[in-house]
């Protein structure tokens, strides 16, 4: 993987060598999950790495046939993550908990809610499997900075939220996807 790979507008990197490892790492995981499996989307997923605080690229657009990330942007995890720790968060897959759940899910479609055009996710592990019901969805927020800080973003009620403009790009990948979508959120 290339850590200076260009994109229409950034160039795109990882921030280290252990967020490249982990992040190929979950690749090859979402790449055995969809083995022999049509109803799934085989040539990009997304994989969002906790690990990274909130005012960093930590949602990547992961090409898998060849193995680079073609996309980044800031995301935004839930209040109830936050821990008296700086940098540390939890993860909750309780119903009102307003943290983000840890697990592969898959994008289903989408609707116009609070935010606008936003898309359900249904998550696909134990620690995940309550998202529909919890009403976790990938939306866009106007809160949400574009551009890298040195200090966290915005919370959410438990959702991935992005910025618009990397959401606008995300939206195009969802909505001309043959198959369903992969998004990994890990720590």
């Amino acid at each position: 993987m290339s850590k200076n790979t260009k994109n229409k507008s950034s160039v795109i990197s990882v921030s280290d060598d252990s967020t490249e490892e982990k992040l190929l790492s979950r690749a090859g995981v979402i790449k055995k999950f969809i083995t022999n499996n049509s109803n799934y989307n085989n040539e990009i997923a997304f994989l969002i790495d906790m690990k990274i605080m909130s005012g960093k690229n930590r949602f990547f657009v992961y090409d898998l046939k060849n193995n680079k990330i073609i996309d980044q942007g800031l995301v935004a995890h839930g209040f109830g993550s936050e821990t008296p720790i700086q940098g540390q968060l939890k993860f909750s897959n309780i119903n009102q908990s307003l943290c983000t759940s840890l697990g592969k899910y898959y994008i289903g479609n989408s609707y116009t809610g609070n935010f606008g055009k936003a898309y359900k996710l249904y998550g696909l592990d134990e620690t995940n499997n309550n998202a529909f019901i919890r009403n976790i969805v990938l939306h866009k927020y106007d809160k949400v900075p574009y551009e890298e800080q040195d200090k966290p973003i915005c919370k959410s009620f438990g959702c991935p939220m992005i910025n618009a403009d990397f959401y606008k790009r995300i939206e195009k990948l969802i909505d001309n996807s043959k198959g369903k979508i992969i998004l990994e959120i890990y720590y």
